[in-house]
């Protein structure tokens, strides 16, 4: 029963992967049984990638994925008995010396030294208490349009319109901030923001007693 629900929850990813579905879907085998990864050549010699290396190039420069379908089609996989536990955070890919990579921006590198690349954004089921590995929903670049509070707001809301249970969505001290708050002000989801150990949060100031 497990395998055959296996079975057709690959059949329909592989019907949303668009041009090139067949080297895309092997090249995601391919990704998925490596221990390790350090080349595109790397993956081409693994055994479940049964093309030429060079149909990987092609199969992701040619590839249009039906990300919206493919989006909610993993979410239906989410457990709803409880509450689902999401975790969103960002991350960069160091990128100087790709010249001709489009839309490069400024980061924080290691050491907080400032460097060129790309930021990712990305919002994950965690399935269990316990365990160190987690269920990515959502992994997308941010644009040179965007923010990391703004793509993860996005985001969060694209999956919980999915969701029929209200979920619990779990951030980092990036996130814990005003604009976050209001950007997901009318979420159907509860958060648990951790804050940087610098903010100061004020309440509403009591009543003056007319003393000095």
């Amino acid at each position: 029963m497990i395998f055959q629900k296996l079975q057709e929850f690959r059949k329909s990813i592989y019907e949303y992967l668009g041009t090139g579905k067949d080297a895309v879907f092997e090249i995601m085998d391919a990704v998925l049984t490596s221990p390790s990864i350090s080349s595109y050549v790397s993956l081409s010699m693994n055994p479940l990638f049964r093309r030429k290396w060079s149909s990987i190039y092609e199969g992701l420069r040619d590839s249009r994925p039906v990300r919206a379908k493919l989006m909610k089609l993993m979410v239906q996989e989410l457990p709803t008995e409880e509450q689902p536990l999401l975790a969103g955070d960002n991350s960069v890919w160091l990128r100087p010396d790709a010249e001709t990579l489009k839309e490069r921006g400024f980061h924080h590198g290691k050491d907080e030294s400032i460097d060129v690349g790309q930021s990712y954004s990305t919002l994950a089921w965690i399935p269990e208490a316990s365990g160190s590995w987690a269920l990515p929903i959502k992994h997308e670049r941010i644009s040179s349009f965007e923010t990391p509070v703004s793509k993860a707001a996005f985001q969060l809301k694209q999956v919980t319109e999915q969701l029929s249970v209200r979920s619990l969505a779990v951030y980092d001290r990036g996130y814990g901030n005003a604009s976050f708050v209001k950007a997901t002000a009318n979420i159907e989801a509860d958060l648990l923001l951790r804050l940087a150990s610098n903010r100061c949060v004020w309440g509403v100031p009591p009543v003056y007693s007319g003393r000095v």
